[in-house]
């Protein structure tokens, strides 16, 4: 009989033979890596501004919440959060939620049941598709950015409700949905198309706005937004950002919100502190676009919509060697192996960065232009 000790061996070895083994590596504070794997695309994250209201937060307000936010969680930070965030995308209400993985379980299990509907994107991000398995909802999944079969499935939903998922800028390969186009077929239908801007937001738009806000749509009855507060405002947290009624919902409903603590005070005013530096430097994301434009040029990639640049490589072996080269010469950068990637592709995921000065941030394309060229040219 085989013990958990073995299935562990097993499961190990299994994962090193497909070159898929992953580790924890931690980092220093201050090392002085060039760090093109995390997500803070516009460094706000340690602006000297943002530092100084979390840790004014802390010091005032303590480390945690200390209650779930329907008992003693909500503070006026939340709210003062909420207010500015739902101003500054144009939307009518905002909740502010501790992860951004629990916006998109809260807004999808509080909505759909398994009487529903929910047609998702290929490519979602895996929040959006653990959020669609636990509501027990029937799913169905299109291809990506295929809105002909979106069409066609909400057709057949036969007088369900119905919710449509999809992201505003893709997290792995950076492209844009047509939100447009789905928001025009869910309102056909009268379904609900639930897009997550945690790569649009601070990225695309006017100021950083969101491809929502940017399409005109941020009115629209039939499209719910959800964030991340961890990527261009640099803290941590999630937001459902709709209409009052949907609020209120959630408020009443939505179980990762009911029964869970509150996002903690310092990144709060955190996230608050860089939502406001945002809007006195609205240039920032023009810089993440042009950065981005020339790297993939650089690279020999396509363009994307936002920060994300998406490198394939020919295995998950070619991936991991080039991101330890890329690594040994003073730049980190992402590698996205199976099950990571929807498609099943290996690649370097880079995320380009408006808060380094130029001449870092040239020595950091000069690099990746040099390790990406010698590895594949090995292969």
């Amino acid at each position: 009989m085989n013990t958990w000790a073995d299935w562990f061996a097993a499961q190990r070895t299994a994962r090193e033979e497909a070159g898929l083994q992953r580790a924890l590596r931690p980092r220093a504070a201050g090392d002085d890596l060039l760090d093109l794997a995390n997500n803070d695309y516009l460094g706000l994250s340690g602006h000297p501004d943002v530092r100084r209201a979390a840790a004014d937060a802390a010091l005032w307000w303590g480390a945690g919440a200390g209650a779930s936010r329907l008992v003693t969680g909500t503070t006026t930070l939340h709210t003062e959060l909420e207010r500015e965030l739902a101003e500054f995308t144009g939307r009518e209400a905002a909740l502010v939620f501790s992860t951004g993985y629990h916006a998109n379980l809260s807004v999808v299990t509080a909505l759909a049941d398994r009487d529903a509907l929910i047609v998702s994107d290929a490519h979602v991000h895996a929040s959006l598709i653990d959020a669609a398995r636990l509501s027990r909802a029937t799913i169905r999944v299109t291809a990506h950015n295929d809105v002909a079969a979106m069409r066609e499935a909400l057709a057949a939903a036969g007088g369900r409700r119905a919710l449509v998922l999809t992201e505003s800028v893709f997290s792995v390969l950076g492209d844009a949905a047509p939100l447009d186009d789905l928001a025009e077929a869910c309102a056909d239908h009268d379904a609900l198309l639930v897009v997550d801007e945690a790569h649009g937001l601070g990225v695309i738009g006017h100021g950083g706005r969101g491809l929502v806000h940017h399409l005109g749509l941020s009115a629209h009855p039939n499209v719910v937004m959800t964030a991340t507060l961890s990527k261009s405002l640099g803290a941590m947290g999630g937001v459902v950002l709709g209409s009052a009624a949907l609020v209120d919902h959630l408020v009443n409903r939505a179980r990762p919100f009911i029964f869970d603590t509150g996002l903690a005070p310092a990144p709060a005013a955190g996230a608050l502190a860089a939502l406001r530096t945002l809007r006195g430097e609205p240039q920032l994301p023009e810089r993440i676009h042009e950065r981005s434009a020339a790297l993939a040029d650089r690279l020999g990639v396509p363009r994307t919509a936002g920060a994300v640049l998406s490198v394939p490589m020919p295995s998950p072996q070619t991936a991991v060697a080039t991101q330890a080269a890329a690594l040994a010469a003073g730049v980190r950068v992402g590698c996205f192996r199976p099950p990571s990637v929807p498609d099943g592709v290996s690649r370097l995921r880079i995320t380009t960065h408006a808060g380094l000065d130029d001449a870092r941030w040239a020595h950091a394309v000069d690099v990746l232009a040099r390790v990406v060229e010698n590895h594949l040219a090995l292969t």
